[in-house]
Order: C-alpha cells, then sequence, then structure tokens
C-alpha cells in the first residue's frame, strides 16, 4: 500500500540507479542465491553491483546500496548468447525500513553485449571446466583433461555429450556472449506505469540507432530534480524522451494511491483463490507467493495488502525476497513474501520450515494451498458474485485465465458492456465470456446463468464518452477503472461489517504516554460485545480478525487521533464512509444482519479519476539541455552508457518549475502529511509509538537487506526467540484473564465478556503460537512440518517410556497414551489437525506443559532436529515457556470435549453401594443411563457381582444425569446406593452422581429407579502431582456440598429464612444462567435437581411444619400432592368451581398429576415430585400451583399452624420469586420427563 511514505521529497523521484557486470572485479559467483554448480555456466548467477546511482545522497531518503543492489536484480547477473531470448524486463520493489516507511523502486532489466574479452575468456574457461566434470559422471575417469579440449574426442565419445555442447554451450570464436544490465528509478510512492514509460523510453534512446533528441542526462537530470509528485486530488503530465507521461493521485477523500493492475491477480488466480488469500492476509497468517516472475510477486503483495483498506499489514513484507534471505523463511512470525522460481523445480522439492499455518500461492499454476480450519469470510458467495460481475465487465473470467497471457490478448480491448451494446450480438453464449466459464465451479456456473438472464446488465462507462479527450492510452484508464471498481467493492464489505465499531472502543481516559506504557495490559476493543451483535455466519471469521494485530493497531491509531486532523488518511477516508453508512441505516435499517449491502460508490469514484486523466492539472518543466562541457552526453548505440555524475549530483539552483507546477504551498503542505502519514505526534513521541506498536505483535518487523554477516543473522535470530516468548506470555495471561474473568462472573463477580466462539480462537491462536514455536529453526531436511517433527518427538520418548509404569486403577498419567488417542481418532485425517486435537485434550486434562516438558526432554532428539539457534534449544527460554503453559492448569477447559463432539470415547462407570448396608445380598439386576449434554447412551446392563462397566459411545459432553435402577428380580430387591462414578477415559473427567437412598419396593420412598444429577470431580491432591508448582484447587465456598441422609425424616431442619434464602438462590442461579452467552450456559439440570437446585429448595418449603402422622411410616411430600389432587377432582364433580381461573389451575395441576403417576417408570415418590417441579418450571405453572395448595383445606390438615405454606406472606413472596422464571423458555433434558406425554 502507498501509505507510510518515507519522503519528505515532493519529488517525483529520489534516485536513477544502475546495476550491472563489474568489469573490473570480474564474474563472482553468487553464492548466496544458492545455485547449483551442476547448472551449465550460462544458467548460473553471478554477483551484480550498482555500477553507478544519482544523486550520491539526499536526506530524507539515505541510499540503501545493499537492498537496491539486491532488489533490482534478485537472482543476480545472468548471461545469454545470441541464441537466447532477450527481451528486456520490468518489474518493481519496496524496502520497508524499521520503522514501517517505505520506498519504491522500479526496474528495467535487459541484456547488453560483453565487450571485455577477459569476461568473454573467463566464461569461455568456465564450460571447459563444466563439460569436463559432466564427460567424468559419464564416462568414469576414462578422459583425460588434454583429450576433453578436443571438441571431436567429445563428440564420438557420447550423443548425451554432443547434445550437451551443441544446446549448453558457449564458443568464444562462434557465440556473442550478453549479459543482464538493470536501469532503477527510486520513488517516495507508486507510479508503476509512469515509472515503466519512463525506463522503457530511456532503454528505448540508448537501443535505437537514431540518438534522442537530448542528451540521456537531460531527460534523468528532468525525473530527478524537475518533476514533482503530483499533489492530492490533481494530475501531472510530464515528458519522457519520446512520448509524454501522465500520473494522477487520488484526493484526500478517496481510497489511497495504488496503481498495480488488480485485474492480473484475478487473471493469475481467479476470484474464490484471491478471497481465500485475502481471508490469510486478515487472519495474519504465513503467506508465500511463488512465481517466476518478480513483477507478478509484487502486483500480488501490494494488490493484497491494499485491498485490505482500512487496515494495514503490520508484519514482515517482502514481496521479493533475494536468495541470501531464504533464511528468513524460517521466521516464526506472519510474513508476506515472495519467491522467486526459476520454473524447473515443481512445488515438491521447495522444502519449507512449517507448512501447517502456511498459505502457499503458486501463482504461475493458479494454486493455493491453504492452512487448515481457514474461516470463510462473511457472505462469501454474494461478495464473490459482486467481484466477479466487476470484473467480467471487463472481460476477465471470474475463475481466472488459465492460459495466462494468451487470453490476456484476446481479452486486451474487450469489454462486456460493448458486447451487450453491439446490437448484431444476438446471443452471448459465443461471447469470450461463456467460453471461460469454467462449468463445473458451482458458484461461476451460478454467475454464468446471471449473467444470461440479465444481459449481463453493465452500465455503460463514461470512458466510452467522446466528449472527455483523455490523456492517457485506454489500456491504462481501463486498468484504472477496473482498479477503483474492484477496490470500491472490497472497501464496502469493511464500511457495512464495521460501520457501528466507534461505539466498541474503549477510549482510554489516561495520557498518552501513560496509555503506551500501560498497552499491553489494556483493552482498547469491546470484543465480546462487538461480536454479540454481529450475525451468527461472521463469528468464526470476525472473532479470529478482532485477535490480530492488524485490528489491534487500527484501534490504537482510532484511540490516539482525538480529532479530524489528526487522523490518519486511510482512517479518515474510513470514517467517512461509516458515517455516511450510519445515516443511510436510519433510514432503511440493516445494520447487524447479514443482508448483503452491494457498493454504491463505484461510477463517482471513476468520474474522478476520468476527470483527472482527461484535464491535466499540472505540466513538469520540460527537459532541457544541462551545462555539459563539449564530448559529454555522447554514447555507443546498443550499451546504456555512465553518466555524467557531475551534471547529475545536484538539482538546479533556481527552482523555477516549482512555479510553473504548483504553488509552494501544497508542496508543503504535503511534505506535512507525509511526514506524519504514522501518527501525528511528535518526533519522539511517534518513534516510541511506532516501537511500541511493532513490539506488541512482533519483535521483528522487516529483514534488515544490508548487513548479511553470522552476527547480524543471530541477532535476528534472538530476536525472533525473544519475540516467541514475549507472545506466548501475553497469550497465556489473555487466555487466564479472560477465562477467570468468565469463571468469576459464575461466582457472582463482575461481568461476563468471553464468548465460546472467543474462548475456540484464542485456543486456535495459541496452537499456532506452538506451530511457530516448534518450527523454528526446524532442520528442513528432516522433516517437513511442525507436525510430524512432534510426532518424531513422540515416538522416540514412546521407546523410551512405553514400559514404565503398570496399568494402576487411577487414570494412567501418559503422553504415548494421550498421542494413542488422538491417532484413533478417524475423523481428524491431517498431521496439523492431530497436533492441535493432542494440544486441546492436554489442555483439557490440565498437562500441556508436562507432556511439553517430556517430549523436550530428549536432548539428543533436539538437538538432531532442530539448529542451535532454535527457540527449543534455548533453555532458558524454554523453561519460562513451560512455566506459563503451567498457568493453564488453574482453570477448566473443554476445549477437546467440545470441539470433537462425533467421536467415540471409552467410559468407565462404577456404582458404589452402601458400605453400611452392603449389597452382597441383593439379587435384582441393576442397569443405568448416562446422559450428557450432547446425548444419552440408553440403557446399559450392569453385572451386579462387580458393580462396574465399560463401555465405548459417542461424544456425551459434559455429564450431566445418570438414570439408574433394577428389574426388582430375586428374593432381596433391596439395595441402597452411595454414588454413582463416571469417568471419560481419553479426558480423565470423573464425575459423581450422589445418590444415598434405597431402590426397592416398601423400603424408603418405594422406587425402582432414580435420576441422579453429576458434578465434577476436583482432582484430589494427593495423586495430582502434575499440580507441583500451584496449589490444590480448593472447593468454592457456594458449593459445599449438602450431604443427603438416608431416610427423609432426619434431614436436618431448616428455619422460614434459610429456606426463603435457598429458593431465592436456586432462582437466581436459573436467571442467571438464561443471562449467559447460549454457547457457555452450563448444566440446567443442575440448576433444576442438583444440590441446592430449584427441586430441593421447594422440598424444604413442603417439608416446612409437615406433621408426620404415625411414627414407624415416613409420609412424602408427593402424598399430600395426591389428596390435594383427589380434593380438587372432588370439587370439580360437585361443580362447585370458585372461578374460571381457578379452574383451569385446577386441571393442569391434576393433569400433570394423572399423567406422573401413571408413567411406567418406577422413580418412587421423590422422583415422581422431582418431576412435577421440573414441568411446572418448564410450563411455568408453580407459581400458579403453589398459590392453589396454600388455599387447599389438606394444607391445614397436614401442615402444623407454624409451616411456610400457612403463613400468607411468606406464601405471596415465594409466588413473586417463582414468577420470575416465566420469561426463560427452560428446556428439559429427556431423561428428566421421559415415560411422560406432557
Amino acid at each position: 500500500m502507498t501509505t507510510g511514505f518515507s519522503s519528505s521529497s515532493c519529488r517525483f523521484a529520489d534516485y536513477f540507479v544502475i546495476c550491472g557486470l563489474d568489469t573490473e572485479t570480474g564474474l563472482e559467483p553468487d553464492e548466496l542465491s544458492g545455485e547449483n554448480f551442476d547448472q551449465s555456466p550460462l544458467r548460473r548467477t553471478f554477483k551484480s553491483k550498482v555500477l553507478a546511482h544519482y544523486p550520491e545522497n539526499v536526506e530524507w531518503s539515505p541510499f540503501d546500496q545493499d537492498a537496491v543492489g539486491m532488489l533490482c536484480m534478485p537472482k543476480g547477473l545472468s548471461f545469454r548468447t545470441q541464441a537466447d531470448s532477450r527481451e528486456p524486463q520490468f518489474h518493481s520493489f519496496i524496502i520497508t525500513r524499521e520503522d514501517g516507511s517505505r520506498t519504491y523502486g522500479f526496474a528495467l532489466t535487459f541484456y547488453e553485449e560483453v565487450t571485455s574479452k577477459q569476461i568473454c575468456s573467463a566464461m569461455q574457461t568456465l564450460y571447459h571446466m563444466h563439460n569436463a566434470e559432466q564427460y567424468d559422471i559419464l564416462h568414469m575417469p576414462s578422459a583425460t583433461p588434454t583429450g576433453i579440449e578436443d571438441s571431436h574426442g567429445l563428440l564420438q565419445a557420447s550423443p548425451s555429450i554432443s547434445r550437451l555442447q551443441r544446446f549448453n554451450s558457449y564458443d568464444i570464436t562462434r557465440d556473442t556472449l550478453y549479459v543482464s544490465k538493470c536501469i532503477c528509478l527510486m520513488a517516495p510512492m507508486a507510479f508503476p506505469q509512469a515509472c515503466r514509460k519512463v525506463l522503457e523510453q530511456l532503454h528505448q534512446a540508448v537501443s535505437s540507432a537514431q540518438p534522442p533528441p537530448l542528451p540521456l542526462e537531460s531527460y534523468i537530470f528532468n525525473v530527478l530534480y524537475e518533476v514533482p509528485l503530483p499533489p492530492p486530488g490533481r494530475s501531472l503530465k510530464f515528458l519522457g524522451v519520446y512520448s509524454p507521461v501522465v500520473c494522477q493521485r487520488p484526493s484526500t477523500s478517496e481510497l489511497p494511491l495504488f496503481e498495480f493492475p488488480l485485474g492480473d491477480m484475478f487473471q493469475l488466480l481467479g476470484v474464490e483463490n484471491v478471497l481465500q488469500l485475502f481471508t490469510c492476509a486478515l487472519l495474519e497468517i504465513q503467506i508465500l507467493l511463488y512465481s517466476q516472475h518478480y513483477q507478478r510477486l509484487m502486483t500480488v503483495a501490494e494488490s493484497i495488502t491494499t485491498l485490505m483498506f482500512p487496515f494495514q499489514w503490520q508484519h514482515v513484507y517482502v514481496p521479493i525476497l533475494p536468495a541470501s534471505l531464504l533464511h528468513f523463511l524460517d521466521a516464526p512470525v506472519p510474513y508476506l513474501m515472495g519467491l522467486h522460481s526459476n520454473g524447473q523445480d515443481d512445488r515438491s522439492k521447495l522444502e519449507l520450515p512449517q507448512e501447517a499455518n502456511l498459505c502457499f500461492v503458486d501463482i504461475d499454476n493458479h494454486l493455493l494451498e491453504l492452512p487448515e480450519d481457514l474461516p470463510q469470510f462473511p457472505n462469501k458467495l454474494e461478495f464473490i458474485q459482486e467481484i466477479s460481475e466487476a470484473l467480467m465487465a471487463f472481460g476477465i473470467p471470474p475463475e481466472g485465465d488459465l492460459q495466462r497471457g494468451e487470453g490476456m490478448a484476446k481479452l486486451k480491448g474487450f469489454r462486456a458492456c460493448d458486447v451487450v451494446s453491439d446490437r448484431r450480438n444476438g446471443n452471448l453464449a459465443g461471447s469470450p465470456l461463456s467460453s471461460y466459464l469454467l462449468k463445473e465451479n458451482e458458484t461461476i456456473a451460478r454467475l454464468q446463468a446471471l449473467v444470461k438472464r440479465t444481459g449481463l446488465d453493465v452500465k455503460e462507462s463514461p470512458s466510452s464518452n467522446k466528449d472527455l479527450k483523455l490523456q492517457c492510452d485506454e489500456d491504462e484508464l481501463r486498468m484504472h477503472q477496473l482498479n477503483i471498481r474492484v477496490r470500491e467493492i472490497f472497501a464496502n464489505r469493511f464500511t457495512q461489517m464495521f460501520a457501528d465499531y466507534e461505539v466498541f472502543v474503549i477510549q482510554s481516559s489516561q495520557d498518552k504516554d501513560s496509555w503506551f506504557s500501560n498497552r499491553e495490559q489494556m483493552q482498547n476493543f469491546d470484543k465480546a460485545s462487538f461480536l454479540s451483535d454481529q450475525p451468527e455466519p461472521y463469528l468464526p471469521f470476525l472473532s479470529r480478525f478482532l485477535e490480530t494485530q492488524t485490528f489491534a493497531s487500527f484501534i490504537d491509531s482510532k484511540i490516539l487521533c482525538h480529532n479530524e486532523e489528526d487522523k490518519e488518511h486511510a482512517l479518515r477516508v474510513f470514517d467517512a464512509r461509516v458515517d455516511k453508512v450510519r445515516m443511510l441505516n436510519v433510514r432503511t435499517p440493516t445494520l447487524r444482519t447479514s443482508m448483503y449491502q452491494k457498493c454504491t460508490t463505484v461510477d463517482e469514484a471513476e468520474k474522478a479519476i476520468e476527470m483527472r486523466l482527461s484535464k491535466i492539472d499540472h505540466t513538469a518543466l520540460h527537459p532541457h539541455l544541462l551545462d555539459m562541457k563539449i564530448g559529454q552526453g555522447r554514447y555507443e548505440p546498443g550499451f546504456f552508457p555512465r553518466l555524467q555524475s557531475d551534471v547529475l549530483s545536484a538539482g538546479p539552483t533556481s527552482n523555477k518549475w516549482t512555479k510553473r507546477s504548483a504553488p509552494a504551498q501544497w508542496r508543503r503542505k504535503d511534505r506535512q502529511k507525509q511526514h506524519a502519514e504514522h501518527l501525528y505526534l511528535d518526533n519522539d513521541q511517534r518513534e516510541k509509538y511506532i516501537q511500541e506498536a511493532r513490539n506488541l505483535g512482533t519483535t521483528i518487523r522487516q529483514p534488515k537487506l544490508s548487513n548479511l554477516s553470522p552476527s547480524v543473522i543471530a541477532q535476528t535470530n534472538w530476536k525472533f526467540v525473544e519475540g516467541l516468548l514475549k507472545e506466548c506470555r501475553n497469550k497465556t495471561k489473555r487466555m487466564l484473564v479472560e477465562k477467570m474473568g468468565r469463571e468469576a462472573v459464575e461466582l457472582g463477580h463482575g461481568e461476563g465478556s468471553i464468548t465460546g466462539v472467543e474462548e475456540n480462537t484464542l485456543i486456535a491462536s495459541l496452537c499456532d503460537l506452538l506451530e511457530r514455536i516448534w518450527s523454528h529453526g526446524l532442520q528442513v531436511k528432516q522433516t517437513a512440518s511442525h507436525s510430524t517433527s512432534s510426532k518424531g518427538f513422540i515416538h522416540d520418548s514412546e521407546r523410551r517410556r512405553s514400559d514404565a509404569g503398570s496399568a494402576l486403577p487411577p487414570l494412567k498419567v501418559s503422553l504415548i497414551q494421550d498421542v494413542r488417542h488422538i491417532q484413533n481418532i478417524g475423523e481428524i485425517k491431517t498431521d496439523v489437525g492431530k497436533a492441535r486435537a493432542w494440544v486441546r485434550l492436554s489442555m483439557e486434562k490440565k498437562l500441556l506443559s508436562r507432556h511439553l516438558k517430556q517430549l523436550l526432554s530428549d536432548q539428543e532428539l533436539t538437538k538432531k532436529l532442530y539448529k542451535r539457534y532454535a527457540f527449543l534449544r534455548c533453555d532458558d527460554e524454554k523453561e519460562q515457556f513451560l512455566y506459563h503453559l503451567l498457568s493453564f492448569n488453574a482453570v477448566d477447559y473443554f476445549c477437546f470435549t467440545n470441539v470433537f463432539t462425533t467421536i467415540m470415547i471409552p467410559y468407565h462407570v462404577v456404582v458404589i453401594p452402601s458400605k453400611k448396608l452392603g449389597g452382597s445380598m441383593f439379587t435384582a439386576n441393576p442397569w443405568i443411563c448416562v446422559s450428557g449434554e450432547l446425548s444419552e447412551t440408553g440403557v446399559l446392563q450392569i453385572p451386579k457381582n462387580t458393580l462396574e462397566i465399560t463401555f465405548e459411545c459417542q461424544n456425551l459432553g459434559k455429564l450431566t444425569t445418570v438414570q439408574m435402577g433394577h428389574d426388582n428380580s430375586g428374593l432381596y430387591a433391596k439395595w441402597l446406593v452411595e454414588c454413582v462414578v463416571v469417568r471419560n477415559e481419553i479426558t480423565g473427567h470423573t464425575y459423581k452422581f450422589p445418590c444415598g437412598r434405597w431402590l426397592g419396593k416398601g423400603v424408603d420412598d418405594g422406587s425402582l429407579e432414580r435420576i441422579l444429577v453429576g458434578e465434577l470431580m476436583t482432582p484430589s491432591s494427593e495423586n495430582e502431582e502434575r499440580l507441583c508448582r500451584t496449589p490444590p484447587l480448593q472447593q468454592s465456598p457456594g458449593m459445599i456440598r449438602r450431604l443427603v441422609a438416608i431416610s427423609p425424616n432426619s434431614k436436618p431442619k431448616l428455619n422460614t429464612g434459610q429456606i426463603q434464602e435457598g429458593v431465592g438462590e436456586a432462582i437466581n442461579g436459573i436467571v442467571k444462567h438464561f443471562h449467559k452467552p447460549e454457547k457457555e450456559r452450563g448444566s440446567l439440570t443442575l440448576l433444576l435437581c442438583g444440590e441446592g437446585g430449584l427441586v430441593w429448595a421447594l422440598e424444604q418449603v413442603f417439608q416446612h411444619g409437615f406433621k408426620s402422622p404415625r411414627l414407624f411410616k415416613s409420609v412424602f411430600i408427593w402424598d399430600f400432592l395426591e389428596k390435594a389432587q383427589t380434593h380438587f377432582e372432588s370439587l370439580e364433580q360437585r361443580e362447585m368451581v370458585q372461578d374460571e381461573n381457578w379452574q383451569t389451575n385446577t386441571r393442569t395441576f391434576c393433569r400433570f398429576m394423572r399423567a406422573i403417576n401413571s408413567t411406567p417408570r418406577n422413580i418412587g415418590k421423590d422422583g415422581k415430585f422431582q418431576m412435577l417441579v421440573c414441568l411446572g418450571a418448564r410450563d411455568h405453572l408453580l407459581h400458579h400451583w403453589i398459590a392453589l395448595l396454600a388455599d387447599c383445606p389438606i394444607t391445614g390438615q397436614m401442615y402444623e399452624d407454624s409451616a411456610l405454606i400457612k403463613d400468607h406472606t411468606l406464601v405471596n413472596s415465594l409466588i413473586r420469586v417463582l414468577q420470575t422464571l416465566q420469561e426463560f423458555n427452560i428446556t428439559l433434558e429427556a431423561s428428566l420427563v421421559k415415560g411422560i406425554g406432557i
């Protein structure tokens, strides 16, 4: 993108550079480019040099000779003979300084004849040596060096050698040798089309037979010193050697300057691939572009980052990675880099350090390799359709042009609107459009249908208006029109998605200095509230995007800009658009819906460009003769000369051209604007901010191209290690604060601020960090991806540890066992997926730090797999890293159970009978049914001799209830059960379901089955040495177990105050449950039927003051309810009905009582009471029933006068409390209402 200009200059270009072969130093092989010496000398690369640059230096943009030399000719010098193609090649490049400012380079590489006899002889000698080596390989040491020089002998020796000489040779007597040379313009802003024209005309001047009208120095002096940058919103014309050059710059209210052809990227990759690549860039996934053409690498990189408006890529950005910097692919930070392909090696030969979290883009072959779990961009299909319509209007097929190049020529002058307006075209079927549409692509097929149906309703472009006399050629105008159309569509997406983002920005009350120093600890955006307002389909993408450095920097700049003048250009333009959308939304509210809003700003933006190109605002001073000595400025045709440095080293003494081109005022303003492009602060503050902001996400911003000594490379790698550790510290801290914040909310403290989607995102970003740590410094030859290296570790460890420890009753802590569990999950197909599942499982088991420590304890293996500088070989940092991960043991994650919902999991169930009244005489056959948040098992028979069973079934989720009972067979079918324990054999989570009641006829409440509600057990500290560094988890005070006594009569008696408090707490728990985000709610069954739940609370209400008539027989609440039912039914039969409401309430009460009594289940009287309370809560009837029962005569008979149910004030307050449940939609778990048809 063209933000962050380095220059306070207002010149069009800062430097003119010539690179090529230095005949004085001769041929130097370029070892850093990694070329193979098996290749013939003509195919090898040699070091190029910066031969000259003019002027020597400018203060606002110091000349970086190493970087410019590397990027002008990234592969060094190349040689050709007259038999090879020698077409000039243009490419652009970018130099990003450590402070984020940028300089653009535009280079034209062409071939010149080598006139130096020494160089030609050296090439001949290299060929003799090369051919000798080839001959030795084919014919083992039979040939002698003298024999090799005899070409006839060689030709007879072998047909393969003859071919080698004929097609791959250089003969000094027969061949003309050519070498590459490069001329380059360095500029503060990117005007690739204009710079290309300037360079091509300069090259044409030296390659044509006729000399140019003026010496070359005149044109170069003109472009360096006399051509200004066009002011914002204006166009500028200046003269090249043969024809005028026009460039234009958007105004401050338009999208930032961008002149690379977006159409080329869509042509090369297709809309679908571009959108996937765009998503990867937004989510800061490492991106590696791969192509034979430097200009393609630059075009794709610049296009993708430009389309991110208003956001800016914040990380390492090297669109053309010189061969000498290949070690940068090892960087464990997000990057966007371009790698040059030699066109011979296929993708499989390219060894990359890490591929788990890499987006690999093979531009020339229309290919994308994406990381796993890439979320879909919101409204993807509609977005693709809108982009495709824009492309088809310019004759670009949405799936890209698979013939790249041929199609370009055919479509060059083609626009779909011309086809539509052409009356002779009766049918579109034969047009170039349909022939390019791929039939098998569903999206494209839909678009094709749309085209046929609408006849492609493309508005006639203003360019066809003959009144506008254009100052640039038709192709250039079409490029500008397509660019602005596509960019407006992309910008409109973000305007719609973030239309109300300002509401969620958390403005700091601190001054700027305190803000900078506390930046890491501060939340600058209310993510949870923003996400809760978004449509569900947007969440997977948005929840990850909000975690990026890209988004954080955008919000930071928003916080630091207190008024319009302070704002960066991109932010100002975006905010203006957002305001417009919000005003529209007042009239037609579409915010917060996933309804797709098409872009409406295209025509206006196109018109602005066309106006600038048809009416030129400024014309620069024309090139003129310079004050040169006689004889200067002459040159030999076909050779680009060394220019006269004395006339090019300084600009004109009087600045006449400034008056002619533009008032000094705009130059001054422009300089200020560019200078303060990052932040409008004074210099010290800006520097401080830039460093602070960059250090947050990554410690290294940009590879320094100038110094490549081993010490610098080592220092760079050390920065990476430090950066990874810092990122690990920040991530663990963020995750703990979020998680503990939520758990504090569950205990009634503060506000919740995290959603399930967000938790998942945080864990995914932790996996990404672990992948980057694992692949930093990995020996590429050993293995290709981090997960494979992890597996290497695991298997090696397995050999050393698998024999240790025998099977014990508690679940064995075993890294190997956990890995095997993951390998047995058939649903996970890839290594990366398995590695991530293993991380999730280890986090859930609170073993992540311990397992990784075990993996890394094998020093030999670490040395074998990793280079010395790798993170995993830095002992202190590794220790700190494991310590940070250990802090996760303080909180409970269910990140494995909740994500892998369809996998098969083994469960182990143990029924524990009462020790006092042992079940040794028990003769019936017990059964059990386990239910969880995801599903239930169905009835499972339990062997009565062992009372335990292991079974496998689909993931049940967090366990909620156990139904258990027996078939009442045999002589002694009475069973006193203390509790049931169920353990998930993969995650180790153990749930305890307390019972403490009899199952059997004629004992307790006569129940043959009970529904038990479970709780997750916390591990006891003595067998939990894995928590060695953190104190054992304490039971939270609110969860003190209320012991269930065996006989209902011996239960502790509570007073009315305690009972009211119990009811209040139970209702409060349910209300809080429904106020949480849906994905964060715990078990409602626990709140209804668990200890201290609603059933327990109402049980206390009905037991208070309850008369027990006989000494040896217990009377249950259900007995009272049945008597009340009989009373109500008899009143109805005698037609003694009070009013309609009363009649409705008694009828529903009696209907529910009958339904529960007629159920085939043997659930006992307390079980029936539980069922009645649950159904009453579900249908919002409890408060009606309490009112009925309080007025019922039966209550008078069965309760003492002091009973709560007889106190009208207390009953009324109870009814009011129960009425609060009316607004909630309570859904009951199937196990609670089995067998009831209501």
